[in-house]
């Protein structure tokens, strides 16, 4: 009896369509994937720098290895604790802000008048786009000694120096931040909301419940696990403040209060030319903040059963 050869089956036409589209979606991706590579790996040979001790002109392969003195050092400068402890101080109040975006964007959702309602989340995400070195401008002239503000505030006897001030200037600093970014971090709480059921909301009115029963038993606990992984992912910032705004408010009077751990590496890695200190406090940053990233992913990952990252 005859064998009839069996062909090995050929692919279906899906699945290869299925296969040119995901390469179709790599080549799109591959620049930008260059464009990570180039600018976020590379960098790292440079952290070289941080174990000798470099001098400009020289080549750096002959200049002198000292391995960890620079570390060393770091941690034996008094300067270095001041900047350390401005930088925890900042990053301490921004969190302690982190639930305002989420109460604004319930807030914009519970605006009924949809005009209304674009006009306000439009307003406050515009400040998110301004330059920083714009808003100091608008600060010094608005609470500057001859500003307004205080020209007003004189007639009571209650002039305020906010630039000025070594006391409220933690504060002011962190308000500031507030304002320029809670209508651009809503964003993601307002696409949150949207994607919750909307039976809910139909099947709680039905049982009588009003505005803020709806908001604190529905949108709240729909939104509750962004929070919570922006939070998680927020701690591996927590030695950025962004040194844009603290370079602009800098002044005599407040630098030692403004004096973070960027603005600290600016001056003895830029303006002292020390680059392999500047190097070494920006390898410890990095070192930090890439430990304290996988230490909350491993919290996450207790806590809710997956990993954030």
């Amino acid at each position: 009896m005859s064998q009839t050869a069996v062909n090995p089956a050929k692919p279906k036409p899906q699945l290869k369509e299925k296969k040119r589209k995901e390469w179709g979606l790599l080549l799109l991706a591959l620049p930008f994937l260059i464009y990570i590579f180039m600018f976020s790996y590379v960098p790292l040979a440079g952290w070289y720098l941080a174990f000798i001790k470099y001098k400009v002109g020289m080549p750096i392969l002959k200049c002198e290895f000292v391995g960890f003195r620079n570390f060393q050092q770091m941690f034996a400068t008094g300067s270095f604790g001041n900047a350390l402890r401005n930088t925890l101080i900042y990053s301490g109040l921004g969190y302690l802000c982190k639930f305002f975006p989420p109460i604004f964007a319930i807030l914009l959702n519970e605006i009924g008048n949809r005009h209304f309602k674009k006009t306000v989340q439009t307003l406050t995400t515009i400040p998110h786009f301004i330059s920083w070195v714009i808003v100091y401008a608008l600060c010094y002239a608005m609470l500057s000694s001859e500003g307004p503000v205080n020209a007003f505030l004189a007639n009571f006897g209650k002039s305020q120096h906010l630039l000025t001030d070594k006391k409220a200037i933690y504060t002011f600093m962190t308000a500031l931040g507030v304002w320029k970014g809670i209508g651009w971090d809503a964003i993601i709480y307002i696409a949150a909301i949207t994607s919750i059921d909307q039976e809910l909301y139909e099947a709680a009115s039905i049982d009588g419940a009003g505005y803020f029963k709806r908001a604190l038993h529905i949108t709240l606990p729909g939104i509750l696990p962004t929070f919570l992984v922006l939070l998680l992912l927020s701690v591996a910032h927590i030695l950025n403040n962004g040194m844009d705004k603290m370079y602009v408010f800098q002044n005599k009077l407040v630098y030692n209060q403004l004096e973070t751990l960027e603005m600290y590496t600016y001056k003895r890695g830029i303006q002292n030319m020390d680059y392999s200190y500047g190097t070494a406090v920006s390898v410890m940053k990095s070192v930090v903040s890439l430990t304290l990233l996988f230490v909350t992913n491993w919290i996450a990952k207790k806590i809710r059963g997956e990993t954030i990252v």
